[in-house]
């Protein structure tokens, strides 16, 4: 189980890498880039499932979990989401501080993973 939860850790650091490196490469033309959404999903996606398998599995380096860091996580997942669908959606919306604002919840959110202990 550990190594189900690890590998979903992986791809949920390259999901938010995803997003993240295709915010910054879009600021100097301000859009929501088809591959952000997809590393936005990959993210929470694997962020739902790795709270789920961590919890179920008593053998993983990740216990005992901390449910107020990862509901934190999962409330700025979800912004940074829906931020993309409106972006994509309503492309007029998107600012160079529209992307700087994603941009910076990522790297809020990936902080929190590493830093809140």
């Amino acid at each position: 189980m550990s190594t189900v939860v690890g590998v979903l850790v992986v791809l949920h650091l390259l999901g938010w890498a995803i997003a993240l490196g295709g915010i910054l490469v879009s600021m100097k033309e301000p859009k929501i880039a088809g591959g952000v959404l997809h590393g936005l999903y990959l993210a929470l996606a694997t962020g739902l499932l790795f709270a789920a398998f961590a919890g179920m599995a008593s053998d993983t380096w990740y216990h005992p979990l901390d449910y107020a860091k990862i509901g934190v996580k999962l409330v700025i997942a979800l912004v940074v989401v829906a931020m993309g669908i409106v972006g994509k959606n309503r492309p007029e919306k998107v600012t160079r501080g529209y992307l700087g604002a994603m941009a910076g919840l990522i790297v809020v959110n990936v902080a929190i993973a590493v830093l809140w202990r």
